[in-house]
């Protein structure tokens, strides 16, 4: 991990660590959580994750550069993608997915995140 300083960054791993958790209480545990938690904490470190991931594959695959950052017009597109699919298609789609508008800003908070904390230029090593 050490080629990969995405990865390392405190916020992408304690959005891995709250969400694999939480997921691991909620499923294998059969443990319930806060409401709060139980119905937010997953929107809220899903865009991290996501557009982290995101990031690697662009800089290793796409710009050959480890100090390209996403503009904000590709974050408030992500954001809108994220939520137009999970808030709006998929209600209308199955019968379990409930559009819910606290969703949306949990999805924009951890966006908002993102962008402070992690979309930051890594340094060019000269390796690719």
């Amino acid at each position: 991990m050490r080629g990969w300083p995405e990865f390392r960054r405190p916020l992408f791993v304690g959005a891995v660590l709250l969400f694999g958790g939480q997921q691991f209480l909620r499923y294998v545990l059969a443990v319930p959580g806060p409401a709060l938690l139980t119905a937010y904490l997953g929107d809220l470190t899903s865009m991290p994750i996501i557009l982290t991931l995101a990031l690697f594959a662009q800089r290793r695959l796409v710009a050959h550069s480890r100090t390209f950052v996403f503009p904000d017009s590709w974050l408030l597109l992500a954001w809108l993608s994220v939520a137009a699919w999970f808030e709006v298609l998929l209600s209308v789609f199955s019968a379990r997915a409930v559009a819910d508008p606290f969703d949306v800003g949990a999805y924009a908070l951890g966006t908002l995140a993102f962008r402070h904390w992690l979309n930051r230029a890594g340094e060019e090593t000269g390796r690719q």
